[in-house]
Order: C-alpha cells, then sequence, then structure tokens
C-alpha cells in the first residue's frame, strides 16, 4: 500500500491554518518528526496518529480515507472506489472542513 498519510496530515494542518510547531506541541511530539511525518518519512504509532486526528479534528478513519489513492486499492474493487471516492471526499469535506467551523 501506498497511503500518503503524511501529506493528508499536512492537507488538513494547513486547512486549519496550524503551524507544524503548535501541531506538534499540541501533540507533544517534535516538529522535525512532524516534519518526517508529513513527508511519509516517518510511520506514527498509534497513540500519535490519534492525538494527529484529534487536533487536526478528523476522527482517525476519516484521516485514512484521505490518505487512500486509487492504486492502494485491491483492483476488483478499483472501479467501485473510483465511483465513489469524489463524493465520499465531498462529503467528508462539508462535514469535516467547513471553513464555518473554526
Amino acid at each position: 500500500m501506498d497511503m500518503n498519510l503524511g501529506e493528508a496530515i499536512r492537507n488538513q494542518r494547513k486547512t486549519l491554518k496550524i503551524t507544524q510547531s503548535d501541531l506538534a506541541k499540541a501533540c507533544k511530539i517534535t516538529p522535525s518528526y512532524l516534519s518526517m511525518i508529513e513527508k511519509n518519512k516517518k510511520e506514527p504509532n498509534l497513540s500519535t496518529l490519534k492525538k494527529l486526528s484529534e487536533k487536526l479534528e478528523l476522527p482517525l478513519p476519516v484521516l485514512f480515507f484521505k490518505s487512500l489513492d486509487s492504486s492502494d486499492i485491491p483492483k476488483e474493487k478499483r472501479d467501485a472506489y473510483n465511483l465513489v471516492s469524489d463524493s465520499v471526499n465531498n462529503l467528508i469535506n462539508n462535514i469535516f472542513l467547513k471553513p464555518d467551523s473554526k
């Protein structure tokens, strides 16, 4: 699997206008470690992922979904994924990324 969890974390952090330093501090990790996570050079443990998802205001399963692309989906299920992924992403964005939610 080639999930791009780091990019999903970085995109959500930027959407919320949170600095790397502030997010790292809130999650009790170093900014350099967060930078490596965002660049997909380090895989955070589950405890760190839970903290990140909480501070990013996204449930962990949603963060995982946002990190997927079609190459992560088995070939026999890719057509179904491609059919619903845009709609699911739009739904997620409408629920969790509302600009008036801050």
